[in-house]
């Protein structure tokens, strides 16, 4: 059934209405969350800033990739290292996978370590 372009305005100007009051309904709760009021957002960043702020961005970044993200894909790399050793198949390209996102758990957590030591400048 074709629409006329009518039919098309009408249709298009309902889905906008609707989008609407979606975006109505859920602009309290948005708004509620971004608000941290007059407490600072502690352990959430570096101390003395807020998890807004750039750095406390960043080092939350470096943590999740350095404590959780690579970790869990080295060990899921080993798992099909292994999968692929008792199906007869290479084993190399698992291998080097799970040591390169060891590695970069490795040098995340390095940075993580000049981050918070190298907060005093130059002595």
């Amino acid at each position: 059934m074709k629409l006329s372009s009518w039919g098309k305005g009408r249709q298009r100007l309902v889905l906008a209405f609707l989008l609407t009051i979606l975006v109505i309904q859920c602009l309290p709760l948005v708004s509620y969350a971004q608000n941290l009021g007059a407490a600072p957002a502690t352990g959430q960043a570096v101390q003395g800033q807020t998890a807004a702020q750039p750095e406390g961005t960043v080092l939350n970044l470096v943590n999740w990739v350095g404590n959780v993200i690579a970790p869990v894909g080295a060990a899921l790399a080993v798992v099909m290292a292994v999968i692929a050793y008792s199906q007869g198949r290479g084993v190399a390209r698992w291998a080097v996978t799970a040591g390169g996102l060891l590695v970069i758990s490795g040098l995340t957590r390095l940075i993580e370590f000049w981050i918070q030591n190298g907060t005093g400048g130059i002595q």
